[in-house]
């Protein structure tokens, strides 16, 4: 899907993106291990991880960074080496739908048909905690968020890992908290580099925003975060609505990865924008002598920005890109970076998610 990104410099060519990367991936080749998904390798990933080491990996949502979950200390380091709040939870990623029970002391009959329908695939389950599992893992929380990934390289490991003797491995995203989720091995080299043992390189990931998070602790299921699943095919297996996360659950709804109002950020200042404003908003920030990077979608060109991405204009397509832009625009070090808005469908919900976390100003 890499031909459907284009960088668009407006008075240099694309080899400054080029040159960037490389100059990255030089800065942490040294200090990061990156392997292709052998078979050898995905052995030795999985005794690193059972020996309380850190391996990342990828699945079909984003890159994860592991830890055998069944180990805090080794937990604990996923906290360290990303700079994460030790009651942030982080999720268990296993092998077949039977290791849920060992997670989760109760699997409700709504989780066994989210089960069957969608697993393995980018979703995550939020269920009540089985008593043996670890504060570490669920931030002190009753609750437990569990995924099987379908990612071809994520099930090998886990099937390695389960062969030594492992139940799951614990993984949030592979890179330094709040930051830009990562799609492709560099990625995590360039924000991780010599804090994980081995990097295990199975391509850019397919769907590129990380998975749909569903409560099931409460009296109806609760969407905590969207994902690449549709909302209308979650509905029809639940036989009901899906009720979202606002003001009315929030103080009820159990802490997830990736649901705080600042997330997925670059570290460019990033604003969103309506198509019809960039070219204003533009002109604004170059007469205040700022330089402009823009992530478009419609617009095929902006006069006044320094570099420019052209996203996809499909949701799957743009999905899949859409970190691996922010992370590249990101590069060039500009003062600003304007985001062209998404459609505000449900089909866009997702998306649309990621980018307001994305442009979410903290004190």
């Amino acid at each position: 899907m890499a031909n459907h990104m284009t960088v668009l410099p407006p008075s240099s060519s694309t080899a400054s993106v080029s040159a960037a990367s490389s100059s990255a991936a030089s800065a942490s080749a040294a200090s990061a291990s990156i392997a292709p998904a052998s078979d050898a390798t995905l052995k030795r990933a999985a005794t690193l991880l059972r020996a309380g080491e850190l391996v990342a990996f990828p699945t079909e949502t984003v890159y994860g960074l592991g830890a055998d979950a069944g180990n805090p200390a080794a937990v604990a380091k996923i906290f360290a080496a990303k700079g994460r709040p030790a009651d942030h939870p982080v999720i268990v990623h296993v092998a077949a739908a039977k290791d849920f029970a060992f997670w989760a002391h109760d699997i409700p009959e709504v989780a066994q048909k989210l089960i069957a329908r969608f697993c393995p695939g980018p979703l995550t389950l939020i269920l009540p905690r089985a008593t043996h599992v670890s504060d570490t893992i669920t931030g002190g929380q009753d609750s437990i968020g569990i995924r099987m990934p379908s990612h071809p390289v994520a099930r090998r490991l886990l099937q390695a890992f389960a062969a030594q003797g492992g139940r799951g491995i614990a993984a949030p995203s592979a890179n330094c908290f709040g930051h830009v989720s990562p799609t492709t091995a560099q990625h995590v080299a360039d924000d991780l580099q010599d804090r994980v043992a081995l990097i295990v390189d199975g391509g850019s990931c397919e769907h590129g925003i990380e998975s749909t998070i569903i409560a099931l602790t409460g009296d109806a299921p609760l969407l905590l975060r969207p994902g690449s699943l549709p909302l209308a095919a979650l509905e029809a297996t639940l036989g009901a609505p899906l009720q979202r996360l606002d003001r009315t659950h929030a103080s009820a709804a159990p802490r997830a990865s990736g649901t705080l109002a600042s997330h997925y950020a670059p570290r460019t200042s990033a604003e969103l924008v309506a198509a019809e404003a960039l070219t204003v908003v533009s002109r604004r920030y170059q007469q205040e002598g700022k330089r402009v990077a823009a992530l478009l979608r419609t617009v095929p060109a902006l006069e006044h920005a320094t570099h420019t991405f052209v996203a996809p204009i499909n949701v799957s397509g743009y999905a899949h890109a859409l970190y691996a832009a922010l992370r590249a625009l990101d590069a060039h070090g500009d003062d600003v970076l304007l985001i062209e808005d998404v459609p505000a469908s449900i089909e866009w919900l997702a998306v649309h998610d990621r980018l307001l976390r994305a442009t979410t100003k903290t004190n």
